[in-house]
């Protein structure tokens, strides 16, 4: 009986260490918002879980691919964190819009100014890329986070051939079939321009209403002005004819006297 009572306290400790190694095994992760198509741009969080008890992480090197450069990296400001951006010399120059580029971001690097990932909690750095290569299906962006305690530790393995996680896997991003947007805007987009043709038919409405206001004040004053005239010209009738009344009188008073 006692025997069965160990084996059963020794398997529910057994239990409980795994759980609570479960939530060790998170790590620095890459997402996008939305979707990272081949050719195209995208926003990308970068996902810091702190993994430690007694410390907080209060900084992240995060280094871009070497073998697939992006011409355009820029990182959306984070409260609490400063931002050094590190650039490098192409090996081969990129063409991006009908233009070289002979340099590209190599590491970005984000430190704890105010701020800090304290035990239990994490944080994401928001970075807009592009323009994304189109002969790869994914991006590897190896990760250092260092904690306040001076424990560095780096997110630097790449995936293995067999499919399994390494003990230290490396940030990786999966690249989606390229789309005909490669601004990876196309909804946007659409809604600008049905916005500005909006805009344009307002314009026009306006304009006729004032065309329309404007020639209606044109017909008024013209009316105006056509009224104003015939009332003179009917009261100098009325004048000129007052006055033969008045004379044609005269006579017929002098008449009658002789």
């Amino acid at each position: 009986m006692n025997v069965s009572r160990i084996a059963i306290a020794t398997g529910v400790a057994a239990s409980t260490v795994l759980l609570l190694a479960g939530p060790a095994a998170a790590h620095v992760s890459v997402q996008p918002q939305g979707e990272a198509a081949k050719g195209g741009y995208a926003t990308l969080n970068f996902k810091v879980p702190n993994e430690r008890d007694q410390a907080s992480t209060v900084k992240l090197e995060v280094n871009f691919p070497a073998d697939h450069p992006l011409s355009s990296v820029t990182p959306e400001a984070v409260p609490g964190w400063k931002i050094d951006i590190t650039k490098g010399k192409l090996d081969k120059p990129l063409e991006v819009h009908g233009r070289k580029i002979t340099e590209a971001v190599t590491k970005v690097t984000w430190t704890a100014d105010g701020s800090e990932i304290a035990p239990g909690y994490f944080q994401q750095f928001p970075v807009s890329v592009g323009q994304l290569p189109e002969n790869a299906d994914q991006l590897i962006f190896k990760a250092i986070q260092t904690y306040d305690n001076k424990e560095v530790v780096r997110w630097i393995e790449e995936p293995t051939a067999n499919g399994e996680e390494p003990d230290s896997p490396a940030p990786v991003l999966k690249l989606s079939a390229a789309t005909d947007d490669h601004h990876g805007g196309g909804a946007a987009d659409k809604s600008g321009d049905d916005d500005h043709k909006a805009d344009e038919k307002e314009h026009d409405k306006a304009a006729s209403a004032e065309g329309d206001k404007a020639e209606g004040e044109k017909k008024e004053t013209h009316a105006a002005s056509s009224s104003d005239t015939t009332a003179r010209t009917l009261g100098i009738i009325g004048i000129v004819v007052g006055i033969a009344g008045v004379a044609f009188g005269v006579l017929a008073g002098r008449r009658r006297t002789a």
